[in-house]
């Protein structure tokens, strides 16, 4: 299982769509992801105090787009999806708090 996360606003946009589709997919060629473990970091060093979040609980074994785990923030290995994220691999939708 693999994780993203995403503002309710962007979620909310793309309700109609088969899969999430987020602008660092245009600007840097994948989206980023983290495992279960790395949520927490990630929270506090990209999203302190941010309101109206949401997790996105991705089954990797689903998605249509391939994923790499590569060496990102203080060395750790974060997963990379090079491609949208269809939604029949999202089986979790959470909301996170500020």
């Amino acid at each position: 299982m693999i994780y993203h996360i995403i503002s309710i606003t962007a979620w909310n946009a793309q309700q109609d769509a088969d899969a999430v589709h987020v602008p660092s997919l245009q600007t840097e060629g994948f989206i980023h992801c983290c495992t279960r473990e790395q949520i927490a970091g990630v929270l506090s060093r990209y999203f302190k105090e941010k309101a109206g979040l949401l997790l996105l609980e991705i089954d990797e074994s689903k998605l249509t787009a391939p994923v790499r785990f590569e060496v990102a923030t203080d060395n750790e290995l974060f997963p990379h999806v090079f491609g949208s994220i269809n939604k029949s691999a999202i089986v979790g939708v959470k909301p996170l708090g500020a």
